[in-house]
């Protein structure tokens, strides 16, 4: 009996081991609408600082909206603490806007977000408690932190960056999933790129092109991600999975075409929310809301030999 019973303390005292976090996280206000977790390793080590700035729509600092709940960019941060580097990571300003109940759609602009972000980068550059600051983009914030780039800046990495601006990846977005509505999207795309906006557009594209949210529309698509990287002096990792619903492996090779000195990295199997998918498009549509995944360790390693190298 009391064999056992040390058995179990042993197991009990694994598990709670194992369970111990090996960072030390804080909450860290940047401004009005910018609010963040910086996580520090339990070494202590301040050399590096992450940058995470989150894809598209009311993203959270966590990389979760609405009613998906993936946790991959809480899970990117923790397994950077794990490799002794240090990260922050923030709500998007319309996170903030939702809680307190003061979203103005139509005049939000796509410059907000790089605001945000040059923020972020200031914050810190201030603080000088780190060496090195590095930007992770991910979707979305892959052409933000682009355009929030200079010189406290010591490496950037986009993950699922388009390599097209806005307009013409939602054009090809539709031609892989609404083919009947090609025409149409590419007589409105044409449209907002001279800077007006229409309502003529079939209904079912209106989650899509809602009168409100063309302004900001324009305002992304205004920016092309291919021609801002390829002026960019910053070294550079860019990353892609194979698996990715949203952003194409192609995106990626034109940014890297763009940018002949930056790496390119394919992840075979990787999808959107950076896990690992070895199924068909249903497992890796379910993936968005199961936070219980663990992030690509391809990924990981890609993003740690980047940063420990410079």
């Amino acid at each position: 009996m009391k064999y056992i019973l040390y058995i179990l303390v042993l197991l009990f005292l694994s598990f709670t081991s194992a369970q111990e976090k090996t960072y030390t996280e804080t909450e860290i206000e940047i401004s009005e609408l910018v609010d963040g977790s910086l996580i520090i390793p339990e070494t202590g080590n301040k050399k590096d600082l992450v940058i995470i700035i989150a894809g598209s729509g009311p993203t959270n600092r966590n990389g979760n909206q609405n009613f998906l709940k993936s946790n991959n960019l809480k899970k990117l941060a923790e397994s950077l603490a794990e490799n002794d580097i240090a990260s922050f990571r923030y709500d998007k300003r319309i996170v903030k806007q939702i809680k307190t109940g003061e979203v103005d759609v139509k005049s939000m602009r796509f410059e907000d977000f790089v605001s945000d972000a040059k923020d972020v980068i200031t914050y810190f550059k201030v603080k000088n408690e780190f060496s090195n600051i590095y930007i992770i983009g991910h979707s979305q914030g892959s052409l933000v932190g682009l355009l929030a780039l200079d010189n406290n800046v010591t490496g950037f990495i986009s993950i699922a960056g388009a390599g097209q601006d806005i307009g013409d990846v939602i054009i090809d977005q539709i031609n892989n999933t609404a083919r009947q509505f090609l025409g149409d999207t590419k007589k409105v795309v044409a449209i907002l790129k001279t800077g007006q906006t229409t309502n003529k557009f079939p209904p079912e594209l209106a989650a899509i092109f809602n009168i409100e949210t063309q302004p900001f529309m324009i305002s992304w698509m205004a920016y092309n991600p291919s021609t801002i990287i390829g002026e960019s002096k910053t070294p550079t990792l860019i990353i892609n999975g194979t698996k990715d619903l949203q952003v194409s492996v192609e995106e990626a090779k034109l940014l890297a075409k763009a940018n002949p000195k930056a790496e390119l990295k394919i992840i075979e199997n990787m999808n959107h929310v950076l896990f690992t998918i070895e199924g068909d498009r249903l497992e890796n549509s379910k993936s968005y809301g199961e936070s219980f995944r663990k992030i690509n360790t391809e990924l990981m390693d890609s993003i740690v030999n980047f940063i420990k190298k410079k």
